[in-house]
């Protein structure tokens, strides 16, 4: 009669056994929570929404301090008359649009304008960055579509 090789001198003991089952059911257990995170789209498009928040947040505070710096490039370059007639002129354009506005628009949109335009001053700092950064985006949009 033959010997099956389980009864072998080199027959895995049944703890031997019960040990290469655990072993399998954890590598088990990692696929499948490897395969349901890439499964999970929602979870995914969360990690690189917040990924891609944090690099145009990045962005955004490098394109502010270079269009702060070209801003004061820009100002140090024109001469002090020409922004003297630049701020008078500003302020005539002002006045009338301020009078035109008052006569024209109706007083809820007045209302909504004001309230908007009170915010945009309190996060003025924002809102340039913001402009700013769009700024560059278009230049950069710009230029790379002359590329091609």
């Amino acid at each position: 009669m033959t010997q099956s090789p389980q009864d072998g001198p080199n027959a895995p003991t049944r703890e031997q056994i019960g040990h290469e089952v655990e072993e399998a059911r954890q590598e088990l257990g990692r696929t499948v929570e490897a395969l349901a995170a890439k499964a999970d789209v929602k979870a995914r498009a969360h990690d690189r929404a917040a990924e891609l928040k944090e690099q145009v947040g990045t962005r955004v505070a490098v394109l502010s301090d270079e269009v702060k710096a070209a801003a004061q490039v820009v100002q140090e370059k024109v001469p002090a008359p020409v922004r003297e007639r630049i701020a008078v002129a500003g302020g005539q354009v002002s006045a009338a649009a301020g009078r035109l506005w008052r006569d024209k628009a109706p007083e809820p949109v007045r209302h909504t304008v004001a309230r908007g335009a009170r915010s945009a001053r309190e996060h003025s700092t924002v809102l340039f960055a913001v402009a700013g950064a769009t700024g560059a985006w278009l230049l950069l949009r710009r230029r790379d579509r002359g590329r091609r």
